[in-house]
């Protein structure tokens, strides 16, 4: 089997090598991602790998189905950037990696809040520069706080196993109620309870046009003045220009990032000699209670492992004509 890797870097390779010792597929790895421009190169492979901010819309399945794709492999978890209904038309399968590592994604929550509320990462650059002075540092127990959970999926379902831990009281909104959450004490209510009663709102949710901005101009209102937002599930999540007037207004008093509405044209790449022209992102980066981090909360030795497996996996599946465990629907 030929696999066509697209936005591939350099620290996945290793991972994927060592994981393809069992399968011996050739692996022809390139570091520009998937859209309409590049997907001609994919042709003369069997299967096109992709991620997360790499497109697979309407036209760019109709040029893969052309150079004769038939399986698109996803190594992530998330698939609202694959146009699932052309991929049904055109007859090509897809397969994702459900779960890679939920304690990454959890755990960089965690540091989120714990960076935002405690200042960390601004006390590091004072200390470097001889300043000890502890004035703007204060922050709060989290202990007694109210945290609500926007989906309890695997990843939420650990970051409230986390926060109880703390000795944090956990909401959670979900389509559905699980059973293990209310075991460990997850009390399940409406959005607009959750938005009201919570200090910290985390969302873990996938990303459909039921959630779409779920965090928006509306939401924000109805929400704790000072209220802590962290976003480790998907950046179209949150409407990014009414966050910044809830920072503005002091409705937000802290937000955390790992993902941004418009990364694809941002995030995995060094521009740091570049001019950023996304004025939104860059507003966001001039609030002193704003932390961003480039979309690397899955970024742990563990999870690059399973990725690795579970995609090859994946092919070997469908080379082998057997059951596609991780199919997603088409």
């Amino acid at each position: 089997m030929k696999v066509a890797f697209f936005s591939a870097k350099p620290y996945e390779k290793s991972f994927f090598e060592e994981a393809n010792h069992s399968h011996q597929y050739s692996l022809n790895y390139l570091d520009i991602p998937l859209n309409v421009h590049t997907a001609n190169l994919a042709k003369g492979a069997d299967v096109v790998c992709i991620f997360v901010n790499d497109k697979a819309d309407a036209k760019v399945i109709k040029v893969l189905a052309q150079n004769g794709i038939q399986l698109i492999a996803l190594r992530c978890a998330g698939y609202n950037n694959v146009d699932l209904s052309a991929c049904r038309e055109e007859g090509i399968q897809v397969v994702r990696v459900p779960a890679y590592s939920p304690y990454s994604v959890a755990e960089h929550t965690i540091a989120l809040i714990l960076t935002l509320n405690r200042k960390t990462h601004r006390a590091y650059n004072r200390v470097k520069e001889g300043n000890f002075s502890l004035d703007g540092l204060m922050g709060f127990d989290l202990h007694g706080k109210t945290v609500g959970m926007i989906g309890l999926g695997k990843i939420g379902f650990i970051t409230a196993q986390i926060l109880k831990g703390f000795g944090c009281r956990v909401l959670g909104y979900d389509i559905a109620e699980d059973k293990e959450a209310k075991q460990i004490g997850v009390e399940y209510v409406s959005l607009q309870e959750l938005l009201r009663t919570s200090d910290i709102i985390s969302l873990h949710c996938p990303l459909t046009p039921q959630t779409h901005h779920i965090i928006n101009k509306e939401t924000i209102s109805q929400m704790k003045k000072g209220v802590m937002i962290i976003n480790t599930g998907r950046g179209a999540l949150i409407d990014a220009k009414a966050a910044i007037r809830g920072l503005k207004n002091e409705q937000i008093g802290y937000m955390g990032l790992d993902v941004y509405e418009e990364e694809a044209d941002l995030f995995f790449e060094d521009l740091s000699e570049k001019v950023i022209k996304d004025d939104v992102f860059m507003r966001l980066l001039t609030f002193p209670n704003v932390l961003i981090t480039g979309h690397q909360a899955f970024f742990t030795q563990n999870a690059m492992h399973n990725i690795a497996e579970t995609t090859l996996q994946n092919i070997h599946e469908y080379e082998q004509k057997l059951p596609l465990t991780n199919q997603v629907k088409v």
